[in-house]
């Protein structure tokens, strides 16, 4: 059974009891490697001199090697639509469509600092950078920066910039069982971690640590009274995202592609 326990946006942390340590480092690997995300895989970096509407002539040779620029561009989280197709597997044959590509373009002229906010999205307005203030390069007086580029699906195991996911992790479901008879200041952990107390009665408390009251790591310390339990078949797991995709998207995403692999793999070993 599956419970969430805290979600926001971008963070989610959850319990999944009555499975075993094998499974759960599944889902670890799952979260990390196997999450599809929208990343820039090629930029076009347009060279040369460009007038404006006043004709002013600036230099679009930047002040970065194109290879620093193209690395940066490329680790810009970016909205994504899980449903895109894998340029690979797309019907258009990997030459570029709207289903599986997103194209962007930069054109701004210096002085200024070139941020994630310039990079337009031309044919998917939705899929817009997640943070509008990523620094990318600053232009001095007379540059300018004119670039296109195009945006993919990929997976974490490819590449770290189409990993969704960060700080994945989980651990055992812990129990701390007091006795309210030797332990002299039970009391105290109960006022400050209300939200951990699982059971009580007049001879003891149980806490449980999976809200992480970091009161409760003092317990650890207590010599007498206190008696620590684990769960091996019960985990709390917990992770954030760069914003490409929400939490509970991408734990979704997750499960149904356990799943399916599992189903497939059961179904080659019967054949």
């Amino acid at each position: 059974m599956l419970k969430i326990i805290e979600l926001k946006d971008n963070y989610i942390k959850f319990s999944i009891d009555g499975i075993t340590p094998a499974i759960a480092n599944s889902i670890r690997r799952t979260l990390i490697n196997d999450i599809p995300k929208l990343a820039i895989e090629n930029v076009i970096f347009h060279h040369g001199e460009i007038r404006d509407s006043e004709g002013n002539v600036y230099d679009s040779s930047l002040p970065l090697f194109d290879e620093v620029v193209a690395l940066r561009l490329g680790l810009i989280p970016l909205k994504t639509d899980i449903n895109m197709n894998f340029r690979d597997e797309c019907s258009c044959n990997g030459e570029g469509c709207d289903l599986c590509t997103v194209k962007y373009s930069i054109n701004k002229l210096g002085p200024a600092d070139v941020f994630s906010s310039d990079l337009i999205p031309i044919n998917n307005p939705d899929l817009k950078p997640v943070d509008p203030m990523i620094p990318i390069v600053k232009l001095k007086k007379g540059q300018a920066m004119l670039v296109t580029c195009e945006a993919i699906m990929g997976r974490g195991r490819d590449h770290a910039k189409w990993q969704v996911t960060s700080g994945v992790s989980y651990k055992y479901h812990r129990e701390f069982i007091v006795n309210k008879n030797e332990l002299d200041n039970w009391s105290f952990y109960k006022e400050k971690c209300p939200r951990s107390v699982r059971f009580e009665d007049e001879n003891q408390i149980i806490f449980t640590n999976d809200e992480e009251c970091r009161y409760l790591q003092q317990l650890f310390d207590e010599r007498t009274g206190v008696e620590i339990k684990e769960d091996d078949t019960k985990f709390i797991f917990q992770f954030e995202t760069d914003g490409s995709l929400t939490a509970i998207e991408t734990l979704n995403y997750a499960i149904n592609r356990l799943k399916n692999r599992f189903e497939n793999l059961m179904e080659s070993l019967s054949e």
